[in-house]
């Protein structure tokens, strides 16, 4: 895991031939790598409320410096998870 954590990286494929050339429309979305402290801190909030509000992502958002698409899905991929392990 890069030691940037909390900071996207480049998740490369077959069809995406590296950095230097972006592929498609605006090239390769990037992955986050989150900390254990953020994932902690994720996965605390999500023991309370598996649905954040707007003003709770927001807050999340800022108290964690990510941005609120990244709380955003980073709660949907935990709710997945629980649903595949229920």
């Amino acid at each position: 895991r890069p030691s940037g954590a909390g900071q996207p990286v480049l998740e490369e494929g077959p069809e995406c031939p590296g950095p230097e050339e972006p592929c498609g429309r605006g090239g390769r979305r990037l992955r986050t790598a989150f900390s254990a402290e953020q994932i902690s801190t994720l996965e605390s909030s999500f023991q309370r409320q598996q649905y954040l509000g707007a003003a709770e992502r927001r807050q999340l958002a800022g108290r964690m410096r990510l941005s609120e698409v990244q709380i955003k899905t980073w709660f949907q991929n935990r709710r997945m998870k629980l649903k595949r392990q229920l």
